[in-house]
């Protein structure tokens, strides 16, 4: 079962990273008709999320490929996605103009990277790393 374990958590990655590159690509460079009735933006949440969507489909790439380094980019963005949760919670505490949806999305892509970053830790163990293998294993690459 573990063979296979990476097959749902790269799918879900990719999808997850098309589509927030749809929707904010839309809503960014389609104008509000093109996006639909987007309210009240937060324009740094929502370029954020555009460019991370980028990020989401290489993490994504990395699981199918069962790449180690693809566990640190999952953890590097739910570190993200939580950095702008934290900051998006302190802009509306101080008054600022936001969608109750925007909220709700950030939570959840805060959940859905936590589930892969731990997800991809326990799949790939100790083996996360960004340094280049060295040694007698990499001799044969």
């Amino acid at each position: 079962m573990r063979r296979f374990a990476h097959v749902p958590m790269a799918f879900l990655a990719i999808a997850f990273g098309l589509a927030t590159l749809r929707q904010g690509g839309l809503t960014i460079f389609g104008g509000p008709e093109a996006g639909g009735e987007t309210g009240a933006i937060v324009p740094w949440v929502l370029w954020f999320n555009f460019l991370a969507g980028f990020f989401y489909v290489a993490a994504g790439a990395g699981f199918a490929l069962r790449k180690p380094w693809s566990a640190i980019l999952a953890m590097a963005i739910f570190t993200a996605n939580l950095t702008i949760l934290g900051a998006l919670g302190v802009y509306i505490a101080s008054g600022g103009a936001y969608e109750q949806h925007t909220l709700a999305a950030m939570t959840l892509r805060v959940l859905v990277w936590l589930a892969l970053a731990l997800s991809a830790r326990k799949l790939f163990g100790g083996r996360a790393t960004l340094q280049p293998p060295s040694g007698p294993e990499a001799e044969g690459a």
